[in-house]
């Protein structure tokens, strides 16, 4: 636990640390280093325990990257989410642990309806994986429902996801794209989101038709 904790600190770099508090993050390692060590150790189940105790963003990353995703409870993880207050380390414990966890519905629909809207944001991403690769049981029109009523006004973090499941529905479900384009046009969420060149906007009708087109043969 020392030597890796004494290996992070030692891999901390300035620039990546002022590249990250951009975006809300509070490291500085880079995230491929981070990746090397993470195989060097491979899967440490007590380790990866330890590594998230310390509440040290870096060592929660790399925790998630060597822990087992199934050995967690549900309550476990619904205390961790809680605690993950930065946006990489919110996305790796839901994409890299919670998705691969046995308790992932149970926990989408628990975090589906809380108050706080950054675990709220966990569920709808959550969900955004169902609409993608296991909609049977969805109500699509029901949830389209709540993102035309809610995302506007939506804070960041939580918009962002319900507009993820916007998008989704539109690229997977051709008989409700209509609706999801539509709803993406009249609300113009992300519609002035700065995209780099050679990267798809996140605005969900010109998100949606890209990557549709990218689907349908050329004739």
């Amino acid at each position: 636990m020392a030597e890796v904790m004494a290996e992070l600190a030692g891999l901390d770099d300035p620039k990546t640390r002022a590249v990250n508090e951009r975006h809300g993050d509070d490291h500085g390692v880079n995230l491929g280093k981070l990746r090397a060590l993470a195989k060097r150790l491979k899967t440490q189940q007590e380790l990866a325990l330890g590594l998230w105790e310390t509440g040290d963003s870096a060592a929660r990353l790399l925790a998630m990257l060597i822990c087992r995703p199934k050995a967690f409870g549900r309550d476990e993880l619904d205390a961790m989410l809680r605690q993950a207050r930065t946006p990489k380390v919110h996305d790796w414990l839901v994409n890299y642990v919670v998705k691969k966890s046995p308790h992932s519905e149970e926990l989408r629909l628990a975090w589906f309806a809380d108050p706080d809207p950054v675990v709220a944001s966990a569920g709808w991403a959550l969900t955004s994986e169902r609409v993608r690769k296991k909609p049977d049981g969805l109500d699509l029109d029901g949830l389209l429902d709540i993102i035309e009523a809610r995302m506007k006004d939506a804070p960041d973090r939580l918009q962002w996801a319900m507009n993820e499941c916007l998008g989704h529905i539109g690229i997977e479900h051709a008989e409700h794209r209509a609706r999801a384009i539509g709803i993406g046009e009249r609300l113009e969420v992300l519609k002035d989101y700065p995209t780099p060149p050679n990267c798809t906007s996140p605005f969900a009708p010109v998100w949606i038709n890209e990557m549709v087109s990218r689907r349908t043969p050329n004739p």
